[in-house]
């Protein structure tokens, strides 16, 4: 589910990249019931780093379409800075790519 919220002012600085202008923040919240595998990441990553968030963006390079299959994934990982990708079960590291 996504709401827009306000970003309250003690959190602004350590979220810079999903705080808007006007300081609100667009947030999807996952449930163990609809979306269990991607609850259980969450859950691993908060365990691991002590922050319970994802950051969600359209996966695509400035003024390119926006990635729709593993193939354009995988090239548009390729021509990035990204240090890992993830499609279903695989993981890509691009330093053994």
């Amino acid at each position: 589910m996504s709401f827009v919220v306000p970003l309250r002012e003690k959190y602004r600085h350590y979220f810079p990249t999903i705080t808007h202008i006007d300081d609100s923040a667009r947030v999807q919240t996952v449930s163990a019931s609809t979306n269990p595998r991607f609850h259980t990441l969450l859950q691993a990553f908060a365990k691991k780093t002590g922050c319970p968030i994802l950051i969600n963006t359209s996966f695509n390079l400035r003024g390119e379409p926006i990635v729709l299959s593993p193939e354009d994934a995988y090239c548009c990982f390729m021509r990035t800075e990204i240090d890992f990708l993830v499609i279903g079960d695989y993981v890509y590291n691009k330093k053994a790519q």
